[in-house]
């Protein structure tokens, strides 16, 4: 009989404490025109102004209004926290000749056992039909898979929510089904205010041998590679 049961990473096998890596290095990622690097305190207003977007509103479960509060908050305690705890790492994406904010991307959910872990992303509203995301998405997965030896990296994205869709495809994940009535997300009202409405969730999926051929892939069609990581 196989039974499935909380893994705990120091444990003792015949006496003997076994021990693992259980949080992700403090990491910066290079493409040709990205840097994933920690958040920093510089990055609050932009990251405000980022999170209060509509599209950002409808499709997480962020605060509305998000306020410099919780910004601070954020970057200060909760995304830094990702990592120290091993849930996973929290990496600010930004434009390589400018150093503005572009992005978010999220390791969560990690399960050091199985070495397998979730993605998740937000593209600031100035920055969309760029390609960023599936720029970094790629970047971290390729640095996840190559680096970290992990084995698989998932996504969750609601029914509705295409542009995510979309950034899942173009990396080479597969889907594998659907979690029904999962996720709440969120719609304007007429009064300009915001409905919280329940909706499915696609899980995606992303193994290292579903990475092959996918940078040249996107590299004809435009997008630039991982290159570098310190």
């Amino acid at each position: 009989m196989l039974c499935l049961y909380g893994y705990d990473p120091s444990h003792t096998v015949f006496g003997m404490e076994l021990r693992m890596t259980t949080t992700f290095p403090d990491v910066s990622i290079s493409t040709e025109r990205l840097v994933l690097r920690p958040f920093e305190e510089a990055d609050i207003p932009a990251h405000t102004e980022m999170m209060n977007d509509e599209m950002v509103t409808a499709w997480t479960s962020v605060p509305h209004p998000y306020t410099a509060a919780d910004s601070d908050e954020w970057i200060r305690r909760i995304a830094p926290a990702e990592r120290t705890e091993g849930r996973g790492i929290v990496l600010a994406v930004t434009e390589f000749l400018t150093q503005r904010l572009v992005g978010i991307v999220r390791l969560k959910n990690t399960d050091w056992r199985t070495l397998a872990t979730e993605v998740a992303y937000v593209t600031a509203p100035w920055a969309r039909g760029e390609g960023y995301a599936t720029e970094s998405v790629l970047a971290v997965a390729q640095w996840l898979f190559r680096v970290q030896k992990f084995e698989r990296l998932e996504l969750r994205t609601a029914a509705d929510n295409t542009a995510s869709q979309q950034v899942a495809q173009k990396i080479g994940c597969i889907s594998e089904g659907v979690l029904r009535n999962a996720w709440i997300a969120r719609t304007q009202t007429e009064d300009g205010g915001w409905a919280d409405i329940r909706t499915d969730l696609i899980v995606w999926s992303l193994l290292p041998e579903d990475l092959e051929g996918v940078s040249g892939r996107l590299a004809d069609a435009g997008y630039a590679s991982f290159t570098d990581w310190n």
